[in-house]
């Protein structure tokens, strides 16, 4: 179910950050930054979480409440 979500969820970012990143100037700029360091930085817990003996389940529900706030905020 968390992964069904968390692909919904995840299309939905990816919409709204092409048309975002669409506009260009200072602000699409500015996403495209943000999301470069999101992606890396997620990346790097998601591995840490793993080596540590998290279960992939821990992983989808940290990538969830990333993708909530970053859906939230693009939202707006």
């Amino acid at each position: 179910m968390d992964m069904n979500a968390l692909a919904l969820e995840a299309q939905q970012v990816i919409a709204m950050r092409m048309m975002k990143l669409s506009v260009g100037g200072p602000k699409g700029a500015k996403e495209a930054r943000r999301m470069l360091t999101e992606k890396v930085v997620a990346a790097s817990e998601a591995g840490m979480k793993l080596a540590t003996g998290r279960s992939g389940h821990s992983v989808v529900k940290h990538y969830r409440r990333k993708v909530r706030a970053n859906r939230r905020r693009l939202a707006k």
